[in-house]
């Protein structure tokens, strides 16, 4: 275990801006992939139409 795991300092203004660009870009996705998911799940175990009752 000769190399640091703490991951590298940004030099400058832009590679700052760029890693938390990064940053908030995989949460925006991995949030937008897991209501999808939910979503595709949802029609899968019911009719698609959250809160309403099938009983007339």
């Amino acid at each position: 275990m000769s190399q640091g795991t703490a991951p590298q300092k940004p030099k400058n203004a832009k590679a700052i801006r760029e890693d938390r660009l990064k940053a908030a870009l995989k949460a925006n996705m991995g949030r937008r992939k897991a209501q999808a998911r939910a979503r595709k799940a949802e029609t899968k175990t019911g009719n698609g139409q959250p809160g309403q009752d099938t009983e007339g």
